[in-house]
């Protein structure tokens, strides 16, 4: 049973403007729902135990919310960045603190919608890997994979970038795969993150250290995942939502 997770609720919502201009993207609504709430409804039927939910933008309009509805019946922290957002790898630095470090945490986007089955994700733990929920999207930005779906660097199509700790890295070997925003933090990463900067994002920390820590892609055929970045993607997210619900009757 999923035992701990963070929700990224921080986030600005520069995408979803003019909507975000009075609300946090975290409660710009889905259907009946915000974003936040199908995202923690989610966990607790994952069974989560203990749910941190960061916050910056608007910060207060989710502390309310979360009041106004009993964190819906879970236990519910939260990690104040009002003073500065901290990226998702400052933030998972600063709510570190809030977490059982013997355990992983599963740190998921409240912007991300998926089928993913998170009981089952979080049974994959296996002490070691840190484990990104990956599928085969058409992107310009890819995350890089050996055979055996272990983490080499990251490539942008369009510039021609690479990122990887491995200097003669041939990227035509590799398989490409695109992030979704879901991954399971293992215990043995946590002491590098208190060598990292307050404010940083955590693929730069995948990518830096990947070579002595293993890093899986956890990918699955059937994965479907939708990441709301736009407002004229909220109308076909309801779409999405509708469809997964119906495959799982």
């Amino acid at each position: 049973m999923l035992k701990q997770a963070m929700v990224f609720a921080a986030g600005m919502g520069t995408r979803l403007k003019p909507m975000t201009e009075h609300t946090p993207k975290a409660l710009v609504r889905v259907g009946e729902k915000p974003l936040l709430e199908h995202v923690l409804l989610k966990l607790k039927k994952a069974g989560a135990a203990h749910v941190v939910v960061n916050v910056h933008h608007f910060s207060q309009q989710i502390i309310d919310f979360l009041r106004q509805n009993d964190n819906f019946g879970m236990e519910i922290s939260i990690s104040d960045e009002s003073d500065m957002l901290l990226e998702t790898g400052g933030g998972i630095k600063k709510a570190l603190e809030m977490f059982d470090l013997n355990l992983p945490v599963l740190v998921h986007n409240v912007d991300i919608l998926s089928n993913l089955d998170l009981s089952a994700f979080w049974e994959t733990k296996d002490g070691n890997a840190t484990k990104l929920v990956v599928n085969s999207r058409n992107t310009e930005r890819y995350l890089l994979f050996n055979d055996n779906m272990r983490l080499m660097g990251w490539t942008n199509l369009k510039t021609d970038e690479i990122k990887s700790p491995y200097p003669q890295l041939n990227t035509e070997e590799c398989k490409k795969m695109a992030f979704c925003g879901i991954h399971l933090l293992a215990p043995q990463i946590f002491p590098y993150l208190q060598d990292m900067p307050q404010r940083f994002g955590i693929m730069d920390l995948y990518l830096k250290i990947c070579q002595e820590v293993p890093i899986q892609g956890y990918f699955k055929e059937d994965l479907r995942c939708m990441d709301i970045g736009k407002i004229e993607m909220l109308q076909d997210a309801q779409h999405f939502l509708d469809d997964i619900q119906d495959n799982r009757k």
